[in-house]
């Protein structure tokens, strides 16, 4: 598919997520931490107009001069922004005028790739700006969810029947003899910055479980106490865990009257499905849970090992396409990183301290978005995104 085609393919792709909300779903703001869908929207046209028609397009004009302010992200490198905590309090420009905004950007970004066919760095921009949009596809249904699991009336956002989780394989262990190994994207097709470049990473032997920590396996650990144990948690997600006075993973309720679980998710308030992975877990959580079950949290240097060797191994699954994986690596450049120069250099770079890194990929994740190289990157107690659990453990010397 040449680059118009899957320009216009990405850009219908995140309308089409939009489709079933009403003006007021998508203007709402659930937290600080999550943006509208009319922002994401928005933000993404931003994306090409400021990088892509604003320094190519002949005769440039902004579509509206506020819109660089409102619309920016974390970029300081372009100007001032609006206070992202404050991006819900933003109902003008309505919806209709963000989906004239878009029309627009998308008409001209069409003409300048058909009048600068062949130019090498509209091309690398345009992959980058292909590829924001589908991390915001995924941060829309994310962020989505938590809107709607705010509303008393407990709206589903997909209206046709969930899929129910066969029965999930015993859980193995799988040894992995370690040693130096390539870690980092290693050429043939995109990838982030923070990706780069690749380098040897020496592992000691290691033990990766061979799927995902499932609902009824996480059930158990709530059921045992696993929330009451100072022991278990880390300092910082006890007190964490404390103040906030959690009990249960994030969309998880409990129907006392029934005695049964509930999970609220995309398709509503469904029972919570025993053989699906857990899911909406912060890094205390998964760490606390993999310490109550005996092992441990994956390094995302063994978490990329053992993915690239996953196409020889039948009994390592679901590395891809369920829940986004934690691992107990900070966020950190890899040896020789440098960030891009320019504005676009703020992308991945700035954000290395004080999170931790996430590996594989989830069920919203847009097809195509997934590699085994990809680093995501969130705060240690943050749940509303779809993150669940691997364990590992280490082999006795």
């Amino acid at each position: 598919m040449d680059l118009s085609n899957r320009f216009e393919a990405v850009r219908q792709q995140s309308l089409r997520l939009a489709a079933p909300l009403s003006a007021e779903d998508c203007c709402v703001q659930s937290m600080p931490e999550a943006s509208p869908s009319k922002w994401h929207l928005a933000h993404t046209s931003w994306f090409f107009e400021t990088f892509l028609l604003e320094p190519f397009e002949a005769g440039f004009k902004p579509f509206h001069p506020a819109f660089r302010v409102l619309f920016n992200s974390y970029y300081n490198g372009v100007g001032d922004k609006h206070p992202r905590a404050q991006r819900g309090l933003l109902t003008r420009p309505d919806l209709d005028e963000v989906l004239a905004y878009r029309a627009a950007v998308d008409q001209r970004i069409l003409a300048l790739l058909q009048a600068r066919s062949g130019d090498a760095r509209i091309a690398e921009l345009m992959e980058l700006g292909l590829q924001h949009e589908q991390q915001h596809q995924e941060l829309m249904l994310t962020d989505l969810l938590h809107l709607l699991a705010q509303n008393p009336l407990q709206p589903a956002y997909r209206s046709e029947a969930q899929d129910v989780t066969p029965a999930e394989p015993e859980l193995g262990w799988l040894h992995f003899a370690g040693g130096l190994q390539d870690i980092g994207h290693r050429g043939g097709g995109f990838c982030f910055d923070n990706e780069l470049p690749s380098h040897q990473q020496f592992l000691q032997p290691f033990e990766l479980a061979t799927r995902l920590v499932s609902n009824a396996e996480f059930l158990a650990f709530v059921e045992a106490g696993g929330y009451h144990q100072p022991e278990l948690w880390l300092a910082e997600g006890w007190d964490w865990l404390r103040s906030q006075g959690l009990r249960k993973p994030l969309y998880w309720r409990q129907d006392e009257e029934a005695h049964r679980w509930l999970a609220f998710g995309l398709h509503g308030l469904q029972p919570l499905d025993p053989h699906a992975p857990a899911c909406h877990l912060s890094l205390f959580e998964a760490d606390a849970f993999a310490r109550w079950a005996g092992a441990r949290l994956p390094t995302e240097f063994e978490w990329e090992a053992a993915a690239r060797a996953a196409s020889q191994i039948p009994a390592l699954q679901q590395m891809h396409g369920q829940v986004w994986q934690w691992t107990s690596s900070s966020y950190a450049p890899f040896p020789g990183f440098a960030p891009a120069a320019g504005a676009v250099g703020e992308y991945n770079g700035k954000f290395m301290v004080n999170q931790y890194v996430l590996r594989g990929s989830s069920l919203a994740t847009p097809a195509g978005h997934a590699r085994d190289s990809y680093r995501n990157f969130f705060p240690a107690h943050t749940r509303w995104q779809f993150s669940g659990i691997r364990l590992a453990r280490s082999v006795p010397a």
